[in-house]
Protein backbone atom coordinates (compact mmCIF):
# COMPACT_ATOMS: atom_id res chain seq x y z
CA UNK A 1 0.00 0.00 0.00
CA UNK A 2 2.87 2.39 0.54
CA UNK A 3 6.43 3.15 1.59
CA UNK A 4 7.46 5.21 4.62
CA UNK A 5 10.98 6.60 5.01
CA UNK A 6 12.57 7.40 8.36
CA UNK A 7 15.93 7.67 10.10
CA UNK A 8 16.86 5.44 13.03
CA UNK A 9 18.10 7.33 16.09
CA UNK A 10 19.79 5.91 19.18
CA UNK A 11 18.51 8.06 22.03
CA UNK A 12 19.47 5.47 24.68
CA UNK A 13 23.24 5.89 24.87
CA UNK A 14 23.10 6.76 28.58
CA UNK A 15 20.73 4.00 29.68
CA UNK A 16 21.71 1.12 31.94
CA UNK A 17 21.45 -1.29 28.99
CA UNK A 18 24.93 -0.91 27.53
CA UNK A 19 23.98 -2.71 24.32
CA UNK A 20 22.99 0.84 23.30
CA UNK A 21 26.64 1.96 23.64
CA UNK A 22 29.23 1.54 20.88
CA UNK A 23 31.86 0.01 23.16
CA UNK A 24 29.75 -2.76 24.68
CA UNK A 25 27.84 -3.53 21.48
CA UNK A 26 31.19 -4.00 19.69
CA UNK A 27 32.20 -6.57 22.30
CA UNK A 28 29.32 -8.73 21.07
CA UNK A 29 30.24 -8.33 17.41
CA UNK A 30 27.88 -5.51 16.44
CA UNK A 31 28.97 -2.62 14.23
CA UNK A 32 27.86 -0.07 16.80
CA UNK A 33 25.29 0.70 19.46
CA UNK A 34 21.87 -0.85 18.82
CA UNK A 35 18.86 1.40 18.30
CA UNK A 36 16.08 0.28 20.67
CA UNK A 37 13.72 -2.24 19.14
CA UNK A 38 10.75 -0.36 20.59
CA UNK A 39 11.78 2.63 18.46
CA UNK A 40 11.91 0.52 15.30
CA UNK A 41 8.42 -0.71 16.17
CA UNK A 42 7.34 2.90 16.67
CA UNK A 43 8.54 3.81 13.16
CA UNK A 44 6.73 0.79 11.71
CA UNK A 45 3.39 1.81 13.20
CA UNK A 46 3.18 5.08 11.26
CA UNK A 47 1.77 3.58 8.04
CA UNK A 48 -0.70 1.53 10.07
CA UNK A 49 -2.10 4.62 11.78
CA UNK A 50 -2.22 6.38 8.40
CA UNK A 51 -4.29 3.49 7.00
CA UNK A 52 -6.37 2.42 10.00
CA UNK A 53 -6.45 5.38 12.37
CA UNK A 54 -6.57 4.98 16.14
CA UNK A 55 -8.85 1.97 15.77
CA UNK A 56 -5.60 0.04 15.34
CA UNK A 57 -4.62 0.92 18.90
CA UNK A 58 -7.94 -0.15 20.38
CA UNK A 59 -9.02 -3.40 18.71
CA UNK A 60 -6.15 -5.00 16.78
CA UNK A 61 -3.38 -7.43 17.61
CA UNK A 62 0.16 -7.30 16.27
CA UNK A 63 3.22 -9.51 16.19
CA UNK A 64 6.61 -7.83 15.66
CA UNK A 65 9.91 -9.67 15.20
CA UNK A 66 13.23 -7.82 15.43
CA UNK A 67 15.54 -9.76 13.13
CA UNK A 68 18.66 -7.62 12.66
CA UNK A 69 20.06 -4.63 14.55
CA UNK A 70 19.41 -1.05 13.53
CA UNK A 71 22.19 1.48 14.00
CA UNK A 72 22.10 5.21 14.59
CA UNK A 73 21.62 7.04 11.32
CA UNK A 74 20.29 4.06 9.36
CA UNK A 75 17.95 5.10 6.56
CA UNK A 76 14.85 3.01 7.20
CA UNK A 77 12.55 1.96 4.37
CA UNK A 78 9.23 0.72 5.72
CA UNK A 79 6.89 -1.15 3.36
CA UNK A 80 3.22 -1.57 4.24
CA UNK A 81 0.93 -4.05 2.47
CA UNK A 82 -2.61 -5.29 3.10
CA UNK A 83 -4.23 -8.55 2.05
CA UNK A 84 -7.82 -8.67 3.16
CA UNK A 85 -7.89 -7.93 6.87
CA UNK A 86 -4.22 -8.71 7.44
CA UNK A 87 -1.63 -5.96 7.23
CA UNK A 88 2.11 -6.52 7.09
CA UNK A 89 4.93 -4.04 7.62
CA UNK A 90 8.60 -4.67 6.86
CA UNK A 91 11.51 -2.45 7.82
CA UNK A 92 14.75 -2.54 5.82
CA UNK A 93 18.09 -0.75 6.02
CA UNK A 94 21.59 -1.44 4.67
CA UNK A 95 20.04 -3.95 2.26
CA UNK A 96 18.79 -6.08 5.18
CA UNK A 97 15.37 -6.94 6.57
CA UNK A 98 15.55 -5.56 10.10
CA UNK A 99 12.04 -6.22 11.37
CA UNK A 100 8.65 -7.48 10.29
CA UNK A 101 5.20 -6.93 11.75
CA UNK A 102 1.91 -8.68 11.06
CA UNK A 103 -1.38 -7.34 12.38
CA UNK A 104 -5.03 -8.39 12.24
CA UNK A 105 -8.24 -7.27 13.96
CA UNK A 106 -9.00 -8.98 17.22
CA UNK A 107 -11.66 -11.54 16.30
CA UNK A 108 -13.25 -11.40 19.72
CA UNK A 109 -12.81 -9.57 22.97
CA UNK A 110 -12.22 -12.78 24.89
CA UNK A 111 -11.07 -12.80 28.47
CA UNK A 112 -7.70 -11.14 29.04
CA UNK A 113 -4.75 -13.03 30.39
CA UNK A 114 -4.75 -13.11 34.19
CA UNK A 115 -1.69 -11.29 35.49
CA UNK A 116 -1.69 -10.83 39.24
CA UNK A 117 0.17 -8.02 40.99
CA UNK A 118 3.27 -9.33 42.72
CA UNK A 119 4.39 -8.58 46.24
CA UNK A 120 6.59 -5.51 46.87
CA UNK A 121 10.36 -6.06 46.88
CA UNK A 122 13.12 -4.15 48.65
CA UNK A 123 15.83 -4.91 46.12
CA UNK A 124 16.53 -5.03 42.42
CA UNK A 125 19.02 -7.86 41.90
CA UNK A 126 21.25 -8.49 38.92
CA UNK A 127 19.49 -10.91 36.62
CA UNK A 128 20.61 -14.51 36.31
CA UNK A 129 19.00 -17.77 35.29
CA UNK A 130 18.11 -18.93 38.79
CA UNK A 131 16.34 -15.78 39.95
CA UNK A 132 13.86 -15.73 37.06
CA UNK A 133 10.92 -17.57 38.58
CA UNK A 134 8.47 -18.65 35.88
CA UNK A 135 4.90 -17.96 36.96
CA UNK A 136 5.82 -15.62 39.82
CA UNK A 137 4.52 -12.05 39.24
CA UNK A 138 6.82 -9.06 39.42
CA UNK A 139 5.79 -6.27 41.81
CA UNK A 140 3.03 -4.20 40.19
CA UNK A 141 3.61 -0.50 39.55
CA UNK A 142 1.73 2.43 38.03
CA UNK A 143 2.62 4.18 34.78
CA UNK A 144 1.16 7.68 34.47
CA UNK A 145 2.08 8.99 31.00
CA UNK A 146 1.96 12.76 30.54
CA UNK A 147 1.84 14.94 27.45
CA UNK A 148 5.55 15.83 27.57
CA UNK A 149 6.70 12.22 27.70
CA UNK A 150 4.24 11.25 24.97
CA UNK A 151 5.44 14.05 22.70
CA UNK A 152 9.03 12.95 23.27
CA UNK A 153 8.20 9.33 22.37
CA UNK A 154 6.54 10.50 19.14
CA UNK A 155 9.41 12.85 18.26
CA UNK A 156 12.01 10.12 18.76
CA UNK A 157 10.40 8.21 15.90
CA UNK A 158 9.66 11.31 13.78
CA UNK A 159 5.89 10.93 14.16
CA UNK A 160 3.78 14.09 13.92
CA UNK A 161 0.29 12.57 13.72
CA UNK A 162 -2.37 14.73 15.36
CA UNK A 163 -3.81 11.90 17.48
CA UNK A 164 -0.70 11.85 19.67
CA UNK A 165 -0.89 15.60 20.26
CA UNK A 166 -4.52 14.98 21.22
CA UNK A 167 -3.49 12.56 23.96
CA UNK A 168 -3.38 9.06 22.43
CA UNK A 169 -0.34 7.25 23.81
CA UNK A 170 2.20 6.53 21.09
CA UNK A 171 2.89 2.81 20.45
CA UNK A 172 6.60 3.55 20.84
CA UNK A 173 5.87 4.55 24.45
CA UNK A 174 3.64 1.50 24.93
CA UNK A 175 6.40 -0.93 23.97
CA UNK A 176 9.15 1.04 25.71
CA UNK A 177 7.17 0.70 28.93
CA UNK A 178 7.21 -3.08 28.50
CA UNK A 179 11.01 -2.77 28.62
CA UNK A 180 10.67 -0.75 31.81
CA UNK A 181 8.56 -3.53 33.32
CA UNK A 182 11.61 -5.78 32.90
CA UNK A 183 14.30 -3.34 34.03
CA UNK A 184 12.40 -2.26 37.14
CA UNK A 185 12.63 -5.85 38.37
CA UNK A 186 16.27 -6.64 37.52
CA UNK A 187 19.58 -4.97 36.83
CA UNK A 188 20.44 -5.91 33.24
CA UNK A 189 23.83 -4.64 32.02
CA UNK A 190 23.34 -5.73 28.38
CA UNK A 191 20.22 -7.32 26.90
CA UNK A 192 18.36 -7.44 23.57
CA UNK A 193 14.64 -7.17 22.84
CA UNK A 194 13.87 -9.66 20.05
CA UNK A 195 10.10 -9.49 19.59
CA UNK A 196 6.67 -8.81 21.02
CA UNK A 197 3.05 -9.73 20.51
CA UNK A 198 0.58 -7.01 21.44
CA UNK A 199 -3.19 -7.07 21.84
CA UNK A 200 -4.87 -3.67 22.03
CA UNK A 201 -8.22 -3.69 23.85
CA UNK A 202 -8.77 0.05 24.32
CA UNK A 203 -6.90 3.28 23.68
CA UNK A 204 -4.35 4.36 26.24
CA UNK A 205 -4.41 8.11 26.80
CA UNK A 206 -2.38 10.79 28.52
CA UNK A 207 -3.60 11.05 32.10
CA UNK A 208 -4.52 7.37 32.47
CA UNK A 209 -3.32 5.65 35.63
CA UNK A 210 -2.01 2.43 34.13
CA UNK A 211 -1.26 -0.51 36.39
CA UNK A 212 1.61 -2.55 34.95
CA UNK A 213 1.52 -6.24 35.83
CA UNK A 214 4.20 -8.63 34.67
CA UNK A 215 4.89 -12.34 35.04
CA UNK A 216 7.56 -14.51 33.36
CA UNK A 217 5.93 -17.25 31.31
CA UNK A 218 8.97 -19.11 30.04
CA UNK A 219 12.77 -19.08 30.02
CA UNK A 220 15.08 -21.05 27.74
CA UNK A 221 18.56 -21.34 26.31
CA UNK A 222 19.37 -21.33 22.61
CA UNK A 223 22.74 -21.09 20.84
CA UNK A 224 24.42 -19.83 23.98
CA UNK A 225 21.85 -17.08 24.66
CA UNK A 226 19.38 -17.06 27.56
CA UNK A 227 15.83 -15.90 26.78
CA UNK A 228 12.76 -14.90 28.77
CA UNK A 229 9.13 -14.45 27.68
CA UNK A 230 7.18 -11.99 29.81
CA UNK A 231 3.40 -11.57 29.96
CA UNK A 232 2.58 -7.91 30.61
CA UNK A 233 -0.84 -6.35 31.18
CA UNK A 234 -1.68 -2.64 31.30
CA UNK A 235 -4.73 -2.21 33.53
CA UNK A 236 -6.88 0.95 33.55
CA UNK A 237 -9.83 1.30 35.94
CA UNK A 238 -9.69 -2.41 36.68
CA UNK A 239 -9.83 -3.43 33.00
CA UNK A 240 -6.99 -4.77 30.85
CA UNK A 241 -6.33 -2.20 28.11
CA UNK A 242 -3.27 -3.77 26.48
CA UNK A 243 -1.64 -7.19 26.67
CA UNK A 244 1.95 -7.81 25.60
CA UNK A 245 4.09 -10.92 25.32
CA UNK A 246 7.61 -9.55 25.41
CA UNK A 247 10.64 -11.69 24.47
CA UNK A 248 14.24 -10.75 25.22
CA UNK A 249 17.72 -12.20 25.40
CA UNK A 250 18.66 -11.38 28.97
CA UNK A 251 22.12 -12.97 28.82
CA UNK A 252 23.94 -12.65 25.51
CA UNK A 253 26.27 -15.44 24.41
CA UNK A 254 29.75 -14.68 25.70
CA UNK A 255 28.56 -12.81 28.79
CA UNK A 256 30.07 -13.98 32.05
CA UNK A 257 27.45 -15.93 34.05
Amino acid sequence: MGVHQATARNFSTETENRIHSDEVAAQFGFEGALVPGAAIFGHMTRPLLDALGTDWLSSWQADVRLLKPAYHGDALTIHHEAQGREHSVRCRARGLLLAELTTTPCESDGPPSAVDPGLPMDQRPAIHWDNIEVGKPFPAWTWMPDAIANAEAAAQVEDDLRCYRDGVIHPHAILSTANRAFTRRYRLPAWIHVGSTLRFRRLLRVGDEIGVRTVPQRKWRHKGHEFVDLSIAYVVNGMVATEIRHVAIFRIRGTDP
